[in-house]
């Protein structure tokens, strides 16, 4: 395998060389998207700027010599999709933004109007010690190396939030407070303000933007509001804004491979990112195997996994556990859930949930606004709560004086029969997307647990949910199975009874195996290997997703001395 992997590479860097000798003849081309790419850099030195990085010349530059889709089709076997900005392909995407494809003339061109300085090596740092990496690393040295311009890469290791996130004292005129040219680096995003907020000039992981007079305040706006189509337009005029001055280079988006067998109908629904929940369904699916159950992966190895960190990346939560309300296929908030009704007031500091009527938990138990009330309080508490769902929680009115112990009582969240009330103190632009991905949790189940060792509670070995399944049969570290439950506000038209699930972590080392053996219908990762295997299989299909996971490079524009001399 690694002798393939050394001559696969070697054949990748030759191609390379070869098609950079022969574009000699090649056709300068401007950016496609947008004609308004000139540099409007003063005319100093690499000297004067502090690094030869702060030329918007020099960043477009390095962005116009990778052939990514090249790199795409041969190291990644064409699983995975060149990076225009960011944000993935999808409604969320500003189709017009300047984009840099493959010109290695136009890069040369550039280098030259910057006068880049041909002593200058980059310092690119890395942290993953996967050997796609290693390889991806010594492709673009030789696509830099192309256009004149030397690197060397090197793996970061230890504390890695210290070398690379660290921002300067002076976020305006530096000095860099980290000690790297570029940082290769993944972006996997539940919201689009995870990929951008961090440009702005108080982010506390800011390492490598200066200051850009009015990228603050469009981050802002993007912030100001929990309407998804005025967001939309917010990021779209921040995609701009970053793509005209290639303040970072994506690189490629990350996909997700989703499995299904040919005993599987799915009911026509959009496939979407897997690693968080949106409206699939299920109680629609239909199987063809008599016994009328469903085959997949996720299964508990010491517990059930409780849901503040990862709230949907194992298909049991999404399906034992109900949230207030859905989310499409792009995880935009849609209808109610557990809510029947939600109405966001005008200036978008509160949200007004109505309940359904009638609502259980699987043990019979009422579900009621109380149970809201609990998770939320719950959130607050627990450890590793994810930032997104951390951040709109620690936004609600009261928090603070809740989770320091002065009132045993969020005073944001009332509750009035089957109402629940969330009040902010500020502005929480991700709120709807967290209360589509976040559970709510049993208060009789859990009011006694200890909030800073959740998931060590007896609960997580059989938790009772809210879901369209429960939990059945356990054994741990093997299998689990999930029940239809009669007991859901929905019935559907479908005629899965049981889910058998085999143990798994977040990576599944007998996915290929199992699918190999019949004994997976439904089941998805990020590996490609996974994808190549199970989609030559007969009886199988492989569909590949666009999800929020960018690999790029951040680039260090602050001034600093060159690190390699």
């Amino acid at each position: 395998m690694k002798l393939k992997r050394a001559v696969s590479l070697l054949c990748i860097a030759a191609m390379v060389i070869s098609t950079l000798s022969a574009c000699g003849s090649k056709t300068t081309q401007e950016p496609s998207g947008s004609q308004a790419l000139v540099s409007t850099t003063s005319e100093k030195s690499s000297q004067e700027l502090g690094t030869p990085l702060a030329d918007i010349r020099v960043r477009q530059a390095l962005a116009y010599a990778i052939d990514m889709k090249s790199i795409i089709d041969t190291l990644f076997n064409g699983k995975a999709e060149v990076a225009k900005s960011f944000t993935a392909p999808g409604d969320w995407l500003n189709a017009g933004i300047p984009t840099y494809e493959y010109n290695p003339e136009k890069s040369k061109e550039l280098l030259k109007e910057a006068a880049w300085p041909s002593d200058y090596t980059l310092d690119v740092v890395y942290y993953y010690d996967d050997q796609q990496t290693v390889d991806l690393m010594t492709i673009i040295g030789q696509y830099w190396a192309a256009v004149g311009v030397k690197s060397q890469f090197r793996k970061l290791e230890g504390d890695l939030a210290s070398q690379l996130w660290i921002p300067p004292t002076d976020r305006v005129n530096g000095p860099s407070s980290v000690k790297w040219d570029l940082a290769y680096a993944a972006v996997a995003a539940l919201t689009e303000s995870e990929f951008y907020n961090r440009f702005a000039s108080t982010a506390s992981n800011n390492s490598s933007v200066p200051k850009q007079e009015g990228l603050d305040k469009l981050i802002a706006d993007s912030n100001s509001t929990m309407d998804t189509n005025a967001q939309k337009k917010a990021f779209g005029e921040i995609q701009q804004f970053v793509a005209e001055k290639e303040l970072a280079m994506p690189l490629y988006h990350q996909v997700c491979f989703i499995y299904t067998s040919k005993n599987l109908d799915t009911a026509g629904i959009k496939y979407g990112n897997d690693q968080f929940s949106y409206e699939k369904k299920i109680l629609d699916w239909k199987i063809s195997r008599s016994d009328k159950t469903l085959y997949t992966n996720g299964g508990p190895q010491e517990f059930f996994w409780y849901p503040m960190v990862n709230p949907g990346y194992m298909i049991n939560t999404e399906l034992v556990f109900d949230k207030l309300i859905n989310a499409d296929e792009n995880l935009n908030p849609t209808d109610g859930m557990l809510a029947q009704s939600y109405k966001v007031s005008e200036d978008s500091k509160s949200i007004e949930f109505v309940m359904r009527d009638g609502l259980k938990w699987h043990d019979g138990k009422p579900l009621t606004a109380d149970d809201v009330k609990f998770t939320l309080q719950l959130m607050l508490k627990a450890p590793g709560t994810n930032a997104v769902a951390s951040g709109v929680v620690n936004d609600i009115t009261g928090a603070k004086d809740y989770i320091d112990g002065k009132t045993k009582d969020l005073a944001g969240v009332v509750v009035d029969g089957n109402k629940v009330t969330v009040k902010f103190d500020t502005v929480a632009a991700n709120a709807l997307q967290v209360f589509s991905q976040w559970p709510i949790l049993p208060k009789h189940c859990l009011e006694n647990a200890n909030p800073a060792a959740l998931q060590q509670d007896p609960f997580w070995q059989k938790p009772i949910g809210s879901g369209p399944y429960k939990v059945d049969q356990v054994v741990m570290n093997n299998y689990a199975t999930l029940k239809r439950w009669d007991g859901y506000y929905k019935t559907g038209t479908g005629n899965i009874e049981t889910i058998y699930m085999f143990a798994s972590g977040e990576n599944d080392a007998n996915l290929v195996k199992n699918a190999g053996a019949g004994k997976i219908d439904y089941a998805w990762s990020k590996s490609t290997d996974d994808a190549k295997a199970i989609e030559a299989m007969p009886g199988m299909k492989m569909d590949a997703v666009n999800i929020r996971y960018t690999r790029c490079f951040y680039i260090n524009q602050f001034p600093h001395e060159a690190n390699i001399k």
